[in-house]
């Protein structure tokens, strides 16, 4: 019998990184400190709005964030590191090179608020690797990148987590890696929009920067919305592509309008004709500017209440779509 899914989806998955995510790119000066501190501070406000509009959530968290202090992290060390050739962005090299004093653990240490998010119902812990691991960069192999996320999957069942979804760090979509990711227990993972330009295999490019950034305030890409009934659960694992990267607050308002109007649309669309929506962001994006980065997503999911009201949509997480989707098959 063919597969009848009347019910749009709105998945939304977050990359929570703090500093792992960009210390080859930002300086931990005073700038650079009060974001990410406005960033801790921002996460139980996410997780109470969350609450509030019915929100599932997955928080892909780098593993790292899972270690107390540093003396923890000096012994949770992989076996297998990776090669990169481009030494920079290792943050096992940029540790030993800068190592962390008491006043900055706060920003690659994280236990509580892991904690928090696993304590509200509807959030789905998830991992970001270990080491915000680098699936494309030139130097890694399989071999460093399961010992990587073994490490991770070792730490979250310390706290008694049990890892289910992946997001590649930088969205470096990696197909080699995928048996290495079902071997550990992962069944879903977020893979990239099918468009040109957020290909992962593709080298990175001026123009296909350019047009991507564009992409979030235009109707270039037509096809951001996948049809639930195309998406296969028992593949293993289940790959949910994403469709909009959730740009923080500009103070163009213009440029705001625009980007919150593209994904007002494009929210619709998915709602009216069955298909998944799959949003996603940083916790750091909200690091600058946090009061209004939080009304753009209140009136996101505003409009997604009316959606939920009118077209019956669901909210899922990535486990929680999947699951959906095998209970409907």
């Amino acid at each position: 019998m063919e597969k009848r899914f009347d019910q749009g989806v709105l998945c939304i998955s977050l990359d929570f990184e703090l500093h792992w995510g960009t210390f080859e790119t930002v300086k931990l000066d005073e700038k650079g400190r009060q974001r990410f501190r406005q960033t801790r501070d921002t996460i139980p406000l996410l997780l109470n709005l969350f609450d509030q509009y019915g929100i599932a959530a997955t928080w892909a968290t780098v593993g790292m964030l899972f270690n107390n202090d540093a003396a923890e992290w000096d012994a949770s060390i992989p076996e297998i590191l990776p090669e990169y050739v481009n030494d920079k962005v290792s943050s096992y090299s940029w540790v030993n090179a800068n190592r962390f004093t008491t006043d900055k653990e706060q920003f690659y240490f994280a236990p509580e608020l892991v904690n928090l998010i696993a304590s509200h119902d509807q959030m789905e812990l998830a991992t970001h690797t270990y080491s915000h691991y680098y699936c494309r960069e030139a130097g890694q192999h399989t071999a460093s990148f399961e010992a990587d996320l073994k490490m991770a999957i070792h730490k979250a069942l310390q706290r008694g987590f049990t890892l289910k979804s992946l997001v590649f760090p930088r969205n470096q979509f990696n197909p080699e890696y995928l048996e290495v990711c079902q071997q550990l227990g992962i069944t879903s993972v977020r893979s990239n929009p099918e468009s040109w330009f957020w290909d992962a295999a593709r080298k990175e490019s001026l123009i296909k920067k350019m047009v991507r950034a564009a992409d979030h305030f235009f109707n270039i890409d037509q096809h951001t919305c996948v049809p639930i009934a195309s998406l296969d659960p028992s593949q293993m694992p289940f790959q949910i592509p994403a469709s909009r990267f959730l740009r923080p607050w500009h103070p163009n308002r213009l440029i705001n309008t625009l980007k919150l109007k593209r994904i007002k649309n494009e929210m619709t669309h998915a709602a009216r004709t069955g298909s998944l929506y799959h949003l996603w962001w940083h916790p750091h994006n909200f690091g600058n500017h946090p009061a209004q980065c939080m009304s753009d997503l209140q009136e996101l999911l505003e409009h997604f209440r009316s959606l939920e009201k009118q077209y019956g949509m669901l909210s899922l997480h990535m486990d929680g779509l999947r699951n959906h989707l095998l209970d409907h098959s």
